[in-house]
């Protein structure tokens, strides 16, 4: 049985309309809350008869299979979101995911890449073809901006302000923020902005209406996806010889981690990534003191020798 129940689809419609979560996220809640329903429907059990011993029992189904923590966690979230919903709604008049003891996810310290090899993958863009213009433009408005992969390819044309060199992006949530960025990547977007860049890929005919204002536009002039955006850094991280640490948050990383190693506050770096909280933006403070120690090691004399007797 994958059937949501008319109480849990209230909830997702809520969580979408009143706590503007994206698309995105309300997917990621329904798949868990449909593994949840399965769980639920071979016990004979629902939302509103589940009590607090059987989520603990689910929990610890759960870790004893081979799911990941983080996989598990996410699960659990969704169940502790439903049940507060329904309490609050008084579809029950209890929550027994209130006491539920949760599964600890190991944090996750991004590897960013060094600024060599950042100057490395940027240079590997080679060639004056309107793709080209284009790919050279994202990978470097990534990296000054900071910005996820998603923000930049929802990017419309009226989101740039190249008088001030700022871009407005839209986050988690919808929240708006705007975010400075440099000469490398004002260069670039003015090159792909020219007439052989993105005209040359702009269709006879627009498929859709957003995409005639979109920033980014792929091959065949529709608004290039967060999928090909992500091809893009892994095509030319491979023409630059990186592998190991490629992901499609890496140019944020990057951007966040270098910010921190030239002296950037700590509040900007946030007010910049967009983070609601600045103990999400302090994981790239322990990155950047393992950068700090690197470099010490590599270039003090007598880092790695013991004092005269």
């Amino acid at each position: 049985m994958s059937e949501l129940p008319l109480e849990a689809e209230e909830f997702l419609v809520w969580m979408s309309a009143e706590r503007g979560r994206s698309r995105n996220t309300v997917q990621a809640y329904r798949r868990d809350l449909v593994g949840y329903q399965r769980w639920l429907h071979a016990r004979s059990l629902t939302p509103l008869t589940v009590g607090h011993a059987d989520l603990t029992d689910l929990v610890a189904e759960r870790k004893a299979t081979d799911a990941a923590a983080s996989s598990i966690a996410r699960q659990i979230a969704a169940i502790r979101m439903l049940h507060r919903y329904l309490a609050v709604e008084q579809y029950r008049p209890d929550d027994p995911s209130a006491r539920l003891d949760g599964v600890r996810v190991p944090a996750g310290i991004p590897k960013p890449l060094s600024e060599d090899q950042i100057a490395s993958l940027l240079d590997a863009v080679i060639g004056n073809e309107p793709v080209h213009r284009r790919d050279r433009a994202l990978l470097e408005l990534l990296y000054a901006t900071g910005a996820r992969v998603s923000e930049v390819v929802g990017l419309s044309m009226g989101d740039i302000d190249f008088d001030e060199s700022l871009v407005r992006v839209y986050g988690k949530g919808g929240k708006e923020r705007i975010v400075p960025f440099g000469s490398a990547a004002g260069g670039a977007l003015d090159d792909w902005f020219g007439p052989s860049g993105r005209a040359q890929l702009v269709p006879v005919r627009w498929k859709r209406r957003d995409d005639a204002e979109a920033m980014f536009l792929n091959q065949r002039g529709g608004r290039l996806s967060r999928q090909g955006a992500w091809l893009v850094i892994k095509k030319y991280g491979e023409r630059a010889g990186i592998t190991d640490h490629l992901s499609p948050h890496v140019l944020r990383h990057s951007c966040a981690t270098h910010l921190l190693d030239h002296g950037a506050d700590l509040r900007i770096v946030q007010e910049m990534l967009g983070h609601a909280s600045i103990s999400t933006t302090q994981i790239y403070t322990r990155v950047s003191q393992d950068r700090l120690w690197e470099v010490y090691r590599s270039a003090h004399p007598r880092a790695t020798r013991s004092g005269a007797a």
